[in-house]
């Protein structure tokens, strides 16, 4: 009966692996958008990303209907931030949350039967968040190399348009002596005016894809500076040098804080073991007898 059971347990494993290699090499027909967020980034995510999106991509219509437009609007605008790390896009965002989202309950079930409160609800997190924590992560980073960027680039692009050359000209010629984050969203500006969009409205697309105060800052004192009609080459400088100071200010503001962070772990932590080592290495270096103390 036994051998019945594991041989019976035995074929149902193969014919689910089966089924499931058959899923992933079916030739499925998705919608048109589907299918070009499924190639938009397929060289520039990984094997295990793009294993996972194929595996999702027949769920991501229905993941994006749960969602609603108000939820993936705001995806989008997150993603926008992140710069579309490794060619996630909102399709590839859903996909990624339809496998790793049926993952993480098949791993709580399991481990909730079992009566392993913590496991499972580890498993329900990393379903529900962890496509989340990579934007999140991304957001963050990018962030941090376009506002160490930007004020070099100005100053470069000041130069460049004080020697004679148009701003516009200027614009490309520094970006593509540029590599990062900053310099993309330069070229992505400057293809928007080739195809006909206004300055000021790539500007306002420019400061929209950018989580960045200093982004924020370049496009509003740019903008401001043209209706003014103040000189290109001032007003870059000037906005170099407000940023360097903003950032100056920023560095004070995380050393101050830090002081408070680093005074409580010595209070809570390095006091309390130093005096334990003081007063254990005082008894031993007296030869005092311990059990004097406790009566025996």
């Amino acid at each position: 009966m036994t051998a019945l059971l594991l041989a019976l347990a035995a074929g149902l494993c193969a014919a689910g692996a089966a089924w499931g290699i058959a899923l992933y090499r079916r030739e499925t027909k998705l919608p048109g958008d589907l299918a070009l967020a499924l190639e938009v980034g397929s060289t520039r995510t990984t094997a295990v990303g793009s294993a996972v999106d194929r595996l999702g991509m027949r769920w991501a219509p229905l993941v994006l209907r749960l969602m609603g437009p108000v939820r993936v609007e705001r995806v989008r605008r997150r993603l926008d931030h992140a710069g579309n790390p490794n060619g996630l896009t909102v399709d590839r965002y859903a996909a990624r949350r339809a496998v790793y989202g049926a993952l993480g309950l098949v791993g709580a079930l399991v481990f909730l039967g079992k009566g392993n409160l913590l496991v499972a609800a580890m498993l329900a997190a990393f379903g529900l968040w962890w496509t989340d924590l990579g934007i999140v992560l991304a957001v963050r980073e990018r962030k941090e190399v376009i506002d160490r960027t930007l004020p070099d680039f100005l100053d470069v692009l000041a130069v460049v348009v004080g020697a004679g050359l148009g701003f516009r000209q200027a614009l490309e010629r520094v970006s593509d002596k540029y590599k990062g984050p900053w310099a993309d969203e330069v070229r992505i500006t400057l293809r928007q005016m080739d195809m006909g969009v206004s300055r000021r409205q790539a500007f306002d697309e420019l400061r929209r894809r950018n989580d960045s105060e200093q982004v924020a800052q370049f496009v509003t004192a740019l903008q401001q500076g043209e209706e003014l009609g103040a000189p290109i080459t001032d007003t870059l400088v000037q906005i170099a040098n407000d940023m360097r100071r903003t950032d100056a200010q920023n560095a004070r503001r995380r050393a101050a804080r830090a002081v408070p962070k680093a005074t409580g772990v010595v209070t809570t932590f390095m006091v309390p073991a130093t005096m334990i080592l003081l007063i254990a290495g005082l008894f031993l270096g007296s030869g005092a007898d311990l059990g004097s103390l406790t009566g025996e």
